[in-house]
């Protein structure tokens, strides 16, 4: 019986192959957004659904260029215009990740029956040839006057990975939810005495 609950625990595991920069980073960064979500955070995904509907209209205008009925020498003015506005509208996605999104991995709305009228914007960085993970809690709308401080975190990523590229998940969820209440925390106004 005692067997059987190991071998599930090591099943549900989250396990991560070491080596792989790319593979880390993702996982912590799922791990947060679930623990993120499970605090009562709603994820806004508006973002995202514009840059997909970019992506689509990018895709059809890509389409028409490649598939207009008439043959190169007539199609000349067409195809120019299908490049110009194909290169304006990829313009405007670059400026929208460097812009808005830059290292976001979760963008949320404001806690339901909370005062603040503004979501979070979690973000991390996990730098090549680094063991360093930075996890920074900022206001979606940092002109808001209900806009907290952002607060960060930085730890090595071998405090919470074993040997084998296990994510030993409670000192991880510990770190993360102190940070979070941290930031709520420097969001209220100071009580007087």
């Amino acid at each position: 019986m005692e067997e059987k609950k190991t071998e599930s625990a090591t099943k549900n595991a989250k396990k991560v192959n070491l080596l792989d920069h790319n593979a880390i980073k993702h996982l912590l960064d799922e791990s947060v957004s679930e623990i993120v979500t499970s605090r009562g955070y709603k994820e806004d995904v508006r973002l995202s659904n514009v840059k997909f509907l970019l992506g689509g209209i990018i895709i059809v205008v890509a389409l028409f260029a490649q598939f207009y009925n008439k043959k190169f020498p007539q199609n000349r003015d067409f195809l120019i215009c299908c490049i110009g506005l194909y290169v304006v509208l990829t313009v405007v996605m670059q400026l929208i990740l460097y812009i808005k999104e830059k290292n976001a991995i979760l963008f949320t709305y404001p806690l339901e029956g909370s005062f603040t009228s503004t979501g979070l914007v979690v973000s991390s960085k996990l730098p090549r040839f680094s063991d360093l993970y930075t996890l920074t809690i900022d206001s979606a709308d940092p002109n808001s006057i209900s806009a907290g401080k952002s607060v960060q975190l930085t730890k090595s990523v071998t405090q919470w990975l074993t040997n084998d590229g296990v994510l030993v998940e409670g000192l991880f969820w510990k770190d993360v939810e102190a940070l979070i209440k941290e930031y709520t925390e420097a969001g209220e106004p100071k009580k007087k005495r």
